[in-house]
């Protein structure tokens, strides 16, 4: 018997309405974009141009070939691991933050997930009830707001500055606050928030019993004279703040997706519920890369950074020569860490009418400043500029791609 067609229906399957109010990613549009325009140069997406140190490499192969020689060591590969991440790579992530950085780890606990983006989804779905609200100071960082409105909680986004004042944040919490979020070194600003500023909010969520999500997927990314700081490393901070890390960034493996984060232990038994939906277990073979990525970082690294350093000396010196020619455009802030900075320019529209411009008529792309909070303002909007994935030749180009759109731009 032959099935029956199914009869046609007059209203098609749809996700669900509460998606509509979740902002839609901006990296896929600009991708979009830049498929329009064939040879496009992106300062958009935060990526570094090197990959993992060689050791990482020999790692995965070692694993590899112990596992096809030793049934035993095979199992532990292919098969499901600890729910938090194994413990070799537990034990090493402990010294990262609680040696390297300082952390005081004495309430907290450790988990391992699928980058540090997971790491605070996770962390939304664990901490907001329904209408719960979580302060996110401009300019955030657009898929924590995601995170957020995803989980059911609302997104309170105040003007507090670059460096957030901690009065202006106080403001802002109300009996629905569950956490307040910074990101130091910073995206997009490129802002390293001051110790004492930090220390003051961690103190402050202390004070009102809410989490402080300290995200510092950046921290080794300092180029100025202000020191990364970790909130985490307070005394006695573990019980209510909050600690992400990435190996995306910092080790080039951001296609790897390793992340991870220190979390009070009294979150665990409820971030189990959700590691365990979403990932089961942190992918066990990327956890041998991420060992050995943690214990071969210096001298690699270092020579990195060297190299970044002088592509971020080479972008103020193009700003600087497009000033002097009449280009109306600045940073908003020094971009002494990370590897991105925002410019305000000149413009009769959006930093979105101006991302799609620069693209298509240019071949250059940037993200805007709406994607972080930052509204255009009369006469003048805002991009952020990352100059983290191409090497110095390439740099230049897109350099003087942006910087002549941008005349044209505030000519016409």
């Amino acid at each position: 018997m032959q099935p029956q067609p199914v009869a046609a229906q007059s209203r098609q399957p749809q996700a669900a309405a509460r998606l509509g109010a979740v902002l839609s990613p901006v990296i896929p549009q600009v991708g979009r974009l830049m498929v329009r325009r064939p040879g496009c140069l992106s300062l958009a997406q935060g990526m570094v141009g090197w990959g993992p140190p060689p050791e990482v490499r020999q790692a995965l192969l070692r694993a590899l070939d112990s596992a096809a020689v030793q049934p035993q060591r095979a199992a532990d590969l292919d098969r499901y691991g600890p729910m938090a991440g194994d413990p070799a790579l537990i034990a090493a992530i402990a010294t990262e933050l609680g040696g390297r950085w300082g952390l005081d780890l004495q309430d907290s606990s450790l988990l391992v997930t699928a980058g540090s983006n997971m790491a605070f989804n996770a962390l939304a779905q664990v901490i907001c009830d329904p209408g719960d609200e979580v302060i996110l100071p401009v300019p955030y960082y657009f898929n924590h707001v995601m995170a957020v409105q995803l989980a059911g909680g609302r997104p309170v986004t105040p003007s507090a500055g670059l460096i957030p004042d901690p009065a202006l944040l106080a403001a802002a919490i109300t009996p629905r606050t569950r956490a307040i979020v910074t990101i130091s070194p910073n995206n997009p600003s490129g802002v390293v928030i001051p110790a004492a500023v930090l220390a003051e909010i961690n103190a402050l969520c202390a004070r009102h019993g809410l989490f402080h999500i300290s995200d510092e997927a950046y921290a080794v990314f300092v180029h100025g004279d202000v020191p990364h700081w970790s909130p985490g490393a307070a005394a006695g901070a573990g019980a209510h703040t909050i600690t992400l890390h990435s190996l995306s960034k910092s080790h080039g493996m951001a296609g790897w997706r390793l992340g991870y984060a220190a979390v009070p232990s009294a979150l665990m038994a409820a971030l189990a519920k959700v590691q365990d939906t979403i990932l089961i277990c942190p992918p066990r073979l990327v956890q041998q890369a991420a060992i050995a990525a943690l214990a071969s970082e210096a001298p690699w690294l270092a020579d990195q950074l060297t190299a970044l350093r002088q592509r971020r000396r080479q972008l103020l010196a193009a700003l600087q020569a497009a000033q002097a020619q009449g280009l109306a455009a600045s940073l908003l802030a020094p971009p002494d860490g990370a590897f991105y900075g925002l410019l305000a320019v000149k413009s009769s529209g959006s930093g979105e009418a101006l991302m799609e411009r620069l693209v298509l008529d240019h071949g250059v792309a940037t993200l805007p400043g709406e994607s972080f909070g930052l509204a255009a303002q009369a006469g003048q909007a805002t991009l952020r500029l990352s100059y983290g994935l191409l090497d110095q030749p390439t740099l230049a180009q897109a350099l003087e791609r942006l910087f002549q759109g941008l005349q044209m731009n505030g000519q016409s």
